[in-house]
């Protein structure tokens, strides 16, 4: 599997070290349900089938966070785009909950 790094293009995935689901939300530690809710989010995952966004670090190149597009089914990548701290990406990897 070949993903296309916006910074140093098309690589072999084996530069990379994969986090997980992009469209997950970090549970707040200080909320009264938090053990559970961690729980969840820790345990209790989908294995979606088909188009998926997940998390990409690019570790053997330029150390950057990506949030890449990939069908499940194929591996085939419909995209690859930096990740940044903004609030339309609360779960990012670093960021605060």
């Amino acid at each position: 599997m070949r993903i296309p790094c916006p910074y140093c293009g098309e690589r072999d995935a084996h530069e990379f070290a994969y986090l997980g689901d992009a469209t997950l939300t970090r549970p707040d530690p200080a909320a009264p349900d938090a053990e559970q809710a961690f729980h969840d989010y820790v345990y209790l995952r989908d294995n979606p089938a088909g188009t998926h966004r997940e998390w990409w670090y690019h570790a053997n190149g330029c150390r950057q966070w990506l949030r890449v597009t990939r069908d499940t089914r194929t591996h085939a990548i419909a995209s690859a785009e930096p990740a940044r701290r903004d609030s339309a990406q609360v779960g990012m990897p670093g960021a605060a909950p």
